[in-house]
């Protein structure tokens, strides 16, 4: 049933026909609302508190870049402990957090504290989540489930800000905060009583064991010992590249003449593309087909991005960098799902911490970068130079993936399709 057609159609009523996926689901859902929330909060915040344009920014930043510690560094505990027990726990700390933030009056430097412990315990969150999930769904099941967590994260970006904006409009920024925390405290009685207990993946006799075997670094190992997952991880990376358009929104939608409206369009551009290619892809392409095309969805996600060099009127540049979104979203998604079936249960969780706070990494540094370079050259100039280097570097990575399938070394195709 899984690999017909008649799966295709049914992929995600089949996801969430299972009850802990549904709880994870939701649980996700609920992380995501509150996340995005408390991002608006916070800014305006301290913008009431600071008038400080600077500080508004530094903190909005704080509300990502300590993911990349909690990921890299704690990943590694949903492998050693109940991947169950690290969401919840990590939920309750997050909970008891922004409870703390809520305090009318905290003083700004022992609020960037707090946020940056809330923050980073969303990384083993999302390492405990992304690990757990091959476990609750097989087969199509799971690609499903992963292109519903991708299609709610976009949908939470689109309606997060404009929902965000008009809640902390109706009460204030601590109350925002303290809707911030309830959600997490529901998130973790949805774990607690939707998901299953499952013994940890690796097994110590103590616990100095399991922290030492946590922070052992295996989970990078792991990442570099066979080419193919290799491959599929340089072409996670290519998002550095493809996120031009998002960290240049304004400067983009200035140089057309367009008002703040257009910069809300442009950034919304991405997501809505994501949406619907998780969709299309999920639903229409059959399983044997899904990972054949990794590598050139890779390619066409950047190559849209390529004609914004040439300055199009706005209409055509939403095109673009919507068909981007379209081509990148599902190649990410089954990138995923393939790391996640290759590498052993024990070092699951840790791969796919470093991988998702690396995505987020070179993001951050692609935004930097593009920037810089539109600093001296014009967003659009540097939009298209981006999406030069990362064709330039998709190809031959495209090929290696083409070259992994076809030895069929590491088993990357489903049984039955490496003919056709």
């Amino acid at each position: 049933m899984e690999e017909g057609d008649s799966a295709r159609g049914t992929a995600f009523k089949a996801a969430f026909a299972v009850g802990e996926f549904r709880a994870l689901w939701a649980a996700e859902a609920l992380s995501q609302a509150g996340d995005q929330l408390a991002r608006v909060a916070l800014s305006v915040l301290v913008w009431e508190r600071t008038a400080s344009a600077g500080l508004t920014g530094l903190t909005y930043g704080l509300t990502y870049l300590p993911t990349l510690i909690g990921g890299t560094l704690f990943a590694g505990l949903a492998d050693r402990y109940s991947r169950r027990t690290v969401m919840i726990v990590c939920d309750l700390l997050r909970a008891a957090v922004a409870a703390l933030m809520a305090v009318p009056g905290t003083p700004l430097l022992v609020l960037a504290g707090l946020l940056v412990i809330l923050t980073m315990a969303g990384g083993p969150f999302r390492a405990a989540q992304l690990a757990l999930l091959p476990d609750v769904l097989e087969g199509e099941r799971y690609v499903a489930g992963l292109a519903v967590r991708t299609i709610t994260i976009q949908t939470a970006q689109l309606a997060g800000f404009g929902g965000g904006g008009l809640v902390i409009g109706l009460v204030t920024p601590y109350w925002g905060l303290v809707i911030d925390a309830v959600t997490f405290v529901v998130s973790a009685l949805l774990v607690s009583t939707g998901v299953r207990r499952r013994t940890p993946a690796v097994t110590e006799s103590s616990v100095k064991s399991r922290v030492g075997r946590a922070f052992s670094g295996a989970g990078a190992r792991e990442l570099w010992r066979g080419k193919g997952i290799r491959v599929l991880f340089g072409l996670k990376m290519l998002a550095g590249f493809a996120i031009a358009p998002e960290g240049l929104a304004a400067p983009l939608a200035g140089e057309l003449g367009a008002g703040s409206f257009a910069v809300g369009l442009i950034l919304a551009a991405d997501p809505v593309g994501s949406v619907i290619g998780s969709w299309i892809f999920t639903k229409w392409v059959p399983a044997r087909r899904k990972t054949r095309i990794v590598g050139i969805l890779a390619i066409a996600s950047v190559v849209p991005l390529l004609f914004l060099f040439f300055r199009p009127p706005l209409p055509v540049c939403l095109a673009l960098i919507g068909l981007s979104g379209a081509c990148a979203a599902p190649y990410h998604l089954q990138a995923v799902a393939l790391m996640a079936r290759a590498v052993p249960d024990g070092v699951r969780a840790q791969v796919m911490g470093l991988t998702s706070t690396s995505l987020v990494t070179v993001q951050g540094i692609g935004i930097m970068l593009a920037g810089g370079l539109a600093q001296l050259t014009g967003p659009f100039v540097a939009v298209g130079v981006a999406a030069a280097v990362a064709v330039a570097s998709a190809g031959p990575m495209a090929m290696a993936w083409k070259r992994a399938i076809a030895t069929g070394s590491d088993g990357w195709l489903p049984a039955g399709s490496r003919t056709g």
